[in-house]
């Protein structure tokens, strides 16, 4: 009998595997698109350095002109829309994988941010946005005098 360490993440991956399956299903060349349509959220990484604050959304295949990003009352907000590529009647797909539609995220930002300041980019479908931190709260090194 073989030892294995256990895992307590092992039976929560199964059970995630069983729900993709069974989504997969609900998902079918019957029904897909219209569940796949206007239901989703572009993933987002979201760090910090002692610069500014960086977050970073997965935009492939969205025009940058149907991209907005606002600013207001202390909330960002980025909103866009993934058209379709090409008319492809329903009846012709087989599978539908990747979403399509508006999507909308919002993320409050804290008062140390220049709001004036902030600006957004976009390369290889991943929108970058730099919120840079006011002056007076970026660290600052103090040099200890010897008397």
């Amino acid at each position: 009998m073989a030892i294995v360490k256990y895992s307590p993440f092992r039976d929560m991956m199964n059970m995630q595997e069983q729900m993709n399956r069974l989504l997969d299903l609900a998902w079918s060349k019957q029904g897909g698109e219209e569940l796949r349509e206007g239901a989703w959220q572009p993933p987002v990484d979201i760090f910090e350095d002692e610069n500014a604050v960086i977050i970073k959304a997965e935009l492939p295949g969205i025009d940058q002109k149907d991209i907005e990003v606002r600013i207001e009352d202390n909330t960002l907000t980025i909103r866009g829309e993934r058209k379709h590529e090409e008319e492809v009647r329903k009846e012709n797909y087989h599978r539908v994988e990747r979403y399509y539609g508006s999507f909308q995220r919002s993320f409050s930002i804290p008062a140390t941010i220049d709001q004036e300041k902030v600006r957004a980019s976009s390369d290889k479908g991943v929108l970058t946005i730099t919120l840079p931190k006011r002056e007076e709260v970026k660290p600052k090194q103090i040099t200890v005098e010897v008397t």
